[in-house]
């Protein structure tokens, strides 16, 4: 698969992020959060510098800073990400409520390579699974690939 494939493909991921968040039903589905397969683990390390790097992006969007945001995020999205979706994430993820690791592992995505990911609970949701997860896919660097907040109805 060539470079400009997989970067279609990656904003495929995104968008598809998205679409899910939104709550529109779309034909391109990656990850239904609470189903989600992480295969093996994150190592404490690894989750901490992730954790680091989904931190910063939470007060990025907080404060609405495009440029911090998309400072975190991975080269491959950067182009398909504009205010829109930003203003949509702003919405999506509770700025009041303290979040916390769940799961953490490797996902595998549409460009059939596999990516750290995070799930992250809110500390208030004692519910196993629980009701709201963020799911976080990563870069090994870091960079952020996509995020995708999922409330109970």
């Amino acid at each position: 698969m060539n470079c400009d494939m997989k970067k279609i493909v990656l904003a495929a991921a995104v968008l598809a992020f998205q679409l899910a968040f939104s709550q529109q039903k779309g034909s391109i589905k990656i990850v239904e959060s609470k189903k989600i397969e992480l295969t093996s683990e994150l190592s404490r390390d690894k989750t901490d510098v992730y954790n680091r790097s989904f931190l910063n992006f939470v007060a990025a969007l907080k404060a609405s800073d495009k440029n911090a945001v998309n400072n975190l995020l991975s080269d491959k999205v950067k182009d398909i990400v504009n205010d829109d979706i930003i203003r949509k994430l702003s919405g999506g993820i509770s700025f009041e409520r303290k979040t916390e690791v769940y799961k953490s592992g490797y996902q595998k995505v549409l460009d059939n390579e596999t990516y750290p990911a995070i799930q992250y609970k809110y500390t208030d949701d004692t519910l196993d699974p629980p009701r709201d997860i963020i799911t976080v896919i990563f870069e090994n660097d870091g960079k952020i690939l996509g995020v995708k907040p999922e409330y109970s109805k």
